[in-house]
């Protein structure tokens, strides 16, 4: 058979998309910098001299209070991602603008959290004095860990369907856990106060 190179294209097959799935070591770099950042997070928070105070913000009896309320909205905004992911992958009916939501409350509970974990980190370092203490502090290492993975494969394409929910997953559900031993425990502890 001979082909007229001067003949038309539009009868010829499109070529098939590349149907094949992403080669599981374009999923290593994420998991790489996840335990980087958090075995590194780890590593400063047990061989620096904690300083016993890193902030104070005005209005606030002392900085486990400023924490408390701190993590506690970053907590907030996390709930609000998770009802706004559900609404993005048609889980729950949503408005339109559900994509911005789960965007922009991310990136508040990450700008929220992050004060929080430079006060932990600085001032009282990685503690293991008492279980609850070590598991704040595996728990606080590992979280920035899994964000990283997660805003790592945010720009990844052809990911797996349920990849991206697994990890934003983790990333919420360690979130809580942190909450719950600090946060929950101060406003147990000490009262529920400013």
């Amino acid at each position: 058979m001979t082909v007229d190179p001067n003949a038309a294209t539009q009868g010829f097959p499109s070529p098939a998309p590349d149907e094949r799935p992403p080669h599981p070591a374009r999923y290593l770099v994420p998991a790489l910098v996840a335990g980087a950042v958090a075995v590194g997070l780890g590593a400063y928070g047990k061989v620096h001299d904690p300083a016993g105070t890193a902030f104070n913000l005005a209005g606030f009896s002392s900085t486990g209070a400023v924490k408390s309320w701190l993590a506690t909205t970053a907590f907030l905004f996390a709930l609000v991602q998770v009802v706004s992911a559900a609404m993005v992958y048609g889980k729950l009916p949503g408005p339109r603008w559900s994509p911005v939501l789960h965007r922009w409350s991310g990136r508040a509970a990450f700008l929220v959290a992050v004060p929080v974990a430079v006060h932990c980190l600085y001032a009282l370092g990685y503690q293991t004095s008492e279980s609850r203490l070590l598991w704040h502090s595996v728990l606080g290492c590992f979280f920035f860990g899994a964000f990283s993975a997660k805003m790592l494969l945010l720009r990844s394409e052809r990911l797996p369907g349920w990849l991206l929910p697994l990890v934003g997953g983790l990333v919420f559900t360690v979130l809580t856990l942190i909450w719950l031993t600090s946060a929950l425990w101060f406003f147990r502890t000490f009262g529920v106060t400013t």
